[in-house]
């Protein structure tokens, strides 16, 4: 197990310190602490205010006993390291720190999902990371704000003829998942029984291998956890064949309902509120792409030991045998060598589409969040060279809760398609930026753009989602309508998170203005 703190026992004297905090580091592996590396990952983006006594209380309480379930990104388990790693876990560590609490992580490798969860309801673990919210599971459990978002998926082997447009065609095939998830009521409710297969393994290894062997037609699995470990176990024959929009996942930290924790999750929850995880999401959603320079490299070395190896094996038998040993071996060495030039072409070519991927927002096709980030960080040091005015603006569609909720998810996803092809066709220089910031807010990067030229691109942008003309009828007035802030660098180097402080400030005030309205200022 792995103790994020070593605590010296009550009562014990100088000599008898020492020995016990000999013991105890000898009892842990040497890489404890290494659970707790990427805490550097999370921030604060505002104080959280948490008074001495709250502190005092946390810090007497006895160490978190944590379970946890390798589910990269979120958490992965790392075999040679014997630690957890992931984005759920760069969280835990940070806000633990905070509190002064101590934790200790068990492995506990042999136990299935459901036997965990089970541990912390029936109060023999504290914590499990991570889990998606269900009403069943709250009646048994705390959960905290979720720190991280995803979607379920459908998958199936490559070229297998599966047309999945929506849930109610899972009827028509034989659906894999892992039991005790939250979405299985759900599958309960529309494939029939006879067609549902259950895993409870520990890993979802074999969920994918009855994909890949006919014993199912598709699995239906969290599809972020799913593109890691596709990379891992390399499992190219398997593709993602529809992603279930309607069904987003928010994953959370779940606590067990013993004393002291309900204190104890809704100061958890004002930090979830407050922190930024972008650098947390960088580390670990790119982690396939550092594997994929590792596995060729040491691929690229493997072909030469073996050309190597069967080169000298070649000099040296033809000094003794016959030409046709000679010829069966060149043979054989034509063959592995075209095995492995495939293998690393098809290798090469999946990386490529994941680099796509990484950058692309899945609904949109506009950029994402951390692509976003990366271009602000570029944009913002060429200012700093050239001295020209840097525009941004960030767009957030009004009222977009009550699209959702009146006319479901998936008109909400049509609308923002639509939005996003206004913004794509208004901004229309290489140079520009326009990406999906998260929900209903999109942002455009404008370098080399005055406050002007910011100005009149907003109004373009205004003008082009009010021309949609699209219903929000328990709104006033009854469309759809845009708020957008505006904030352009002239002069000084206040930073890009000011730029983007600015815009949000803009917005904000549009916002307080009445909506369906455009604010701007100049820094400098």
């Amino acid at each position: 197990m792995f103790f994020a703190k070593l605590r010296r026992p009550a009562g014990v004297g100088t000599l008898g310190g020492v020995v016990a905090l000999c013991m105890a580091a000898w009892a842990l592996p040497a890489n404890s602490a290494a659970v707790c590396d990427g805490a550097q990952n999370v921030r604060l983006l505002r104080p959280v205010e948490v008074s001495a006594e709250q502190r005092a209380r946390f810090q007497a309480m006895p160490p978190l006993k944590v379970v946890a379930v390798s589910a990269p990104p979120m958490a992965r388990y790392d075999e040679d390291r014997q630690t957890y790693s992931g984005i759920g876990i760069d969280v835990f560590c940070f806000i633990t720190r905070e509190l002064g609490l101590s934790f200790e992580l068990r492995p506990d490798r042999d136990e299935t999902v459901a036997d965990k969860i089970r541990r912390v309801q029936e109060d023999r673990a504290d914590v499990f990371i991570p889990l998606s919210h269900s009403a069943q599971r709250e009646q048994r459990g705390l959960f905290t704000l979720p720190y991280y978002e995803s979607h379920y998926a459908v998958i199936a082997r490559h070229g297998r003829r599966v047309f999945i447009r929506g849930l109610e065609d899972l009827a028509n095939y034989r659906v894999g998942i892992v039991q005790g998830v939250s979405f299985q009521p759900l599958v309960q409710k529309i494939v029939p029984a006879e067609r549902i297969h259950m895993f409870n393994e520990t890993t979802s290894d074999a969920l994918f291998q009855a994909v890949r062997d006919g014993t199912i037609d598709v699995a239906v699995f969290n599809k972020n956890i799913f593109i890691e470990k596709r990379y891992r176990q390399e499992f190219f024959d398997l593709d993602i064949i529809h992603t279930l929009h309607e069904l987003p996942r928010a994953y959370r930290y779940y606590f067990s309902r013993s004393p002291g924790h309900e204190s104890l999750v809704r100061v958890f929850d004002r930090y979830l509120a407050a922190i930024d995880v972008s650098a947390s999401i960088m580390e670990h959603e790119e982690g396939e792409r550092y594997f994929f320079e590792r596995y060729i490299a040491q691929r690229d070395q493997r072909v030469l030991l073996q050309a190597a190896s069967v080169a000298a094996v070649m000099l040296a038998l033809l000094s003794g045998l016959a030409l046709l040993r000679y010829r069966r071996l060149t043979k054989l060495l034509a063959e592995r060598n075209t095995h492995i030039q495939r293998q690393q072409e098809a290798l090469q070519e999946a990386y490529k589409k994941l680099q796509t991927l990484s950058r692309t927002d899945g609904l949109t096709w506009l950029s994402n969040r951390r692509h976003f980030d990366q271009m602000l960080a570029h944009e913002y040091a060429r200012y700093q060279r050239t001295g020209e005015p840097l525009s941004l603006l960030i767009v957030d569609v009004d009222h977009f809760k009550n699209v959702n909720d009146q006319y479901g998810h998936a008109v909400g996803d049509d609308y923002l398609r639509a939005v996003a092809d206004v913004l794509r066709n208004s901004v229309t220089r290489s140079t520009d930026q326009v990406a999906r910031y998260g929900g209903e807010e999109f942002t455009c990067l404008l370098p080399d753009t005055g406050a002007d030229n910011a100005r009149a691109i907003a109004e373009r942008i205004h003008r082009g989602v009010a021309a949609l003309d699209l219903p929000n009828a328990s709104v006033e007035p009854p469309r759809l309508t845009a708020s957008i802030g505006v904030a352009t660098i002239i002069h000084g180097d206040p930073g890009a998170q000011a730029l983007v402080a600015q815009a949000d400030a803009q917005l904000y005030a549009a916002k307080q203005a009445g909506r369906n309205r455009i604010c701007a200022t100049v820094i400098g």
